[in-house]
């Protein structure tokens, strides 16, 4: 697998499908995600929009750099969009992407783009806009799965240090000053591209409010759906697949 360098860092990164002359997509992937675990998702939403499509794991995942800092800061998420992200896109020569993020990676891009960088579009899967104790509470009891159950050997097939990927994010969530993080105000007003937000009732990481700050604060386009949990891509593959094709197709 391929690497480059960004923020200082080595992310493993893929490139998928073809579509010159057309804004690529790039995949931002949730808080213990990777490459991997997207499954074909990428590939299908890249066959489907007719545009390639760059899939990579960020710093402390999957086969990039390992984690090296004892502990994450409380803005993780903002570094990664106004550090580590413009500097990946700059040197995979790559403007004016369209952004698909899933859970923190939805985050990440709704920071980027409500920072003023250029971004054609962005495709926001149960995004965090803000901290509800729902999300808290689920990542205490993720927290005991990892120690009592077997994530931590699920995770072992996808990230080089597992351990460190889990708890480099478990630990930033669960810090008592994460409780304020908040995006809402200093940031969604500022996207100015068209946003594509989904999420399913059954999120056990948060509620609808979530896609309703945003929608209030921004131009996005809503998309809730039956019978879904927190990874709207696996739950309701047909609708989310269906929904990012006619938002990409519409960017043209």
């Amino acid at each position: 697998m391929p690497h480059a360098t960004a923020a200082g860092h080595a992310i493993a990164y893929e490139w998928i499908g073809e579509g010159a002359g057309k804004p690529p997509l790039v995949f931002l992937h949730e808080g213990l995600g990777s490459i991997r675990q997207w499954r074909d998702f990428p590939a299908k939403v890249a066959a489907a929009t007719g545009r390639r499509a760059l899939v990579y794991d960020r710093y402390g995942y999957g086969q990039s750099d390992v984690l090296r800092e004892a502990r994450r800061t409380v803005r993780f998420m903002h570094d990664e969009a106004l550090v580590s992200l413009p500097a990946l896109l700059k040197e995979m020569h790559i403007e004016n992407p369209v952004l698909i993020g899933h859970s923190d990676g939805a985050s990440i891009a709704l920071i980027h783009a409500g920072a003023g960088h250029a971004v054609h579009g962005v495709v926001a899967m149960a995004p965090h806009v803000f901290i509800e104790p729902e999300c808290l509470s689920s990542i205490v009891k993720i927290a005991g799965e990892f120690e009592n159950g077997d994530l931590a050997s699920r995770l072992g097939r996808y990230h080089r240090d597992a351990r460190k990927t889990f708890y480099g994010w478990a630990d930033v969530w669960l810090d008592p000053e994460f409780k304020g993080w908040d995006i809402r105000d200093e940031y969604l007003p500022g996207i100015r591209c068209p946003v594509l937000a989904i999420q399913g009732f059954d999120d056990e990481y948060g509620t609808m409010a979530q896609l309703d700050e945003l929608a209030k604060r921004s131009k996005a386009r809503l998309l809730k759906l039956e019978k879904c949990g927190h990874a709207p891509f696996r739950d309701q593959p047909e609708q989310v697949l269906s929904a990012i094709k006619l938002f990409v197709e519409g960017l043209s």
